[in-house]
């Protein structure tokens, strides 16, 4: 057991959970004060990997799960980090400063002590009711060993290959694994509770897109449908659902997450409206001498100014440098987040940031979107692709709130990084239209696509 430092020192950091946040957050507080002693706890074997791959090496884009891990614990220990894996903080005394650890291999429980203490324990995949079966095959995605199991029954672990997969829930993960399944051979079909697939990331015009890209590749969509329970003994054979049996071998749940807030709660820290752990720009909690990083946290969104729960990687990685720099006596803030996230279904690449028409609405602003068709560079150039744009804007004020892009070629809805960075600067649709982007046949048109969207939007802001 270690022991607390003296008064006047950056002292003992303790850090729960090892991969994006607090690793980031590990990394940047040695690097802040080399004299800190910095401690990570984390509960699993592997620490400091990118988790958005796991889909990729399931498919056979990636080799294998160890190619997405960035650091080892044996890294980190040589750059003066202690790291130990496999033991899981149960209990946090806020008051004595110590938090209680359980070594899992061991089966033994001690005491340590911090100075000051991150809590980074991201977020757990949702497991509805029906998906609590004891039931070989049912499978949710969230680190490597859900992957390794995935992986298993693939391969026919204690039975027959799987040949039929049932993919529950239309979001990322979901979207994903379809295309990550079907290229393993399998049989897809992937269901959704609402009306459509992607429904909580574009507006409809782009869900339908979506929706038709994965029908084109022979993926099974059925939305407006509910899972009531599963099928099977031992091992899932089907998904009852309210539009009847779908046999199944492979069931992925991927309805969503929750963040993990329990040592959170138990250390006193306020939990918010968004049911992640509320932070100050500092990534502290309200509770002295405790941070909070990743997935488990809320953000602060500089479009709507209101607090979100929105987990992504690079949100994740942002907030453990902060909190980093702050426990090691530095002072950095976070500025917040506008949403931006990217993916691909198939052929497809999709991107969004900021808000949706929907999100607008739904958060009382009084919104106006354009919709525009074109191509991803010049058009006489020989291999152009469509490009669709949707772009969202304020009325009155003209201020830029969000941007959402489909294309075939997945490198071209990167252009939505342009409306991100003026989102960040709460930019209006005049200044995008101002910007001055690059052009050169083989990249764009002369006027972007963005920029005809900017133009086609200010037109419509300006009328009376």
């Amino acid at each position: 057991m270690g022991t607390k430092a003296a008064a006047g020192s950056t002292g003992r950091i303790v850090i729960i959970g090892g991969v994006a946040a607090g690793m980031s957050a590990a990394s940047r507080a040695k690097r802040f004060d080399p004299g800190a002693e910095v401690v990570v706890f984390e509960r699993g074997e592997y620490i400091s990997y990118g988790a958005c791959g796991l889909p990729y090496v399931i498919g056979g884009k990636v080799e294998d799960f160890e190619d997405l891990i960035a650091r080892t614990p044996e890294r980190m220990r040589g750059q003066g980090v202690s790291v130990r894996t496999g033991h899981e903080i149960t209990g946090v005394d806020a008051g004595a400063g110590t938090v209680t650890v359980l070594d899992r291999a061991a089966g033994r429980t001690t005491t340590e002590p911090f100075d000051r203490l991150l809590i980074a324990t991201g977020v757990s995949a949702v497991r509805p009711a029906w998906a609590q079966a004891n039931l070989g095959g049912v499978h949710v995605l969230r680190d490597i060993p859900d992957g390794q199991a995935i992986e298993a029954s693939l391969q026919g672990a204690g039975g027959k290959p799987a040949k039929r997969a049932c993919i529950v829930g239309g979001g990322y993960i979901g979207l994903e694994m379809a295309e990550a399944l079907h290229a393993r051979g399998l049989s897809v079909i992937l269901l959704e509770k609402g009306p459509e697939v992607a429904g909580r990331m574009l507006d409809k015009q782009l869900q339908r897109r979506v929706r038709a890209e994965l029908e084109a590749k022979g993926v099974e969509v059925r939305c407006g449908t509910a899972v009531e329970g599963l099928t099977g003994t031992g091992h899932v054979t089907g998904v009852q659902t309210s539009g009847g049996l779908v046999r199944a071998d492979l069931v992925i749940v991927a309805v969503g997450v929750k963040p993990n807030t329990e040592l959170a709660r138990a250390a006193g820290a306020r939990i918010g409206k968004t049911g992640a752990v509320a932070v100050n720009i500092r990534q502290e909690t309200s509770a002295a001498g405790i941070y909070a990083a990743g997935d488990n946290t809320e953000s602060l969104h500089r479009v709507t100014r209101r607090k979100v729960h929105i987990p992504l990687g690079l949100t994740a990685n942002r907030m453990g440098r902060v909190a980093g720099v702050n426990m090691a006596g530095g002072d950095a803030t976070f500025p917040g987040i506008v949403g931006t996230a990217i993916f691909k279904v198939f052929d497809l690449g999709v991107s969004r940031t900021g808000l949706t028409q929907a999100e607008a609405e739904g958060v009382g602003l009084k919104a106006v979107s354009v919709d525009v068709d074109s191509t991803d560079h010049a058009g006489y150039y020989n291999d152009s692709l469509p490009i669709h744009v949707r772009l969202t804007a304020e009325m009155g004020t003209g201020r830029l709130l969000g941007a959402q892009l489909v294309s075939p070629r997945h490198i071209s809805v990167k252009r939505v990084d342009v409306v991100a960075a003026l989102l960040h600067r709460r930019s209006t649709v005049q200044h995008l239209f101002d910007t001055d982007l690059a052009y050169a046949p083989p990249f764009s048109g002369v006027w972007d696509v963005l920029l005809v969207a900017a133009d086609k939007l200010n037109r419509l802001i300006r009328e009376p």
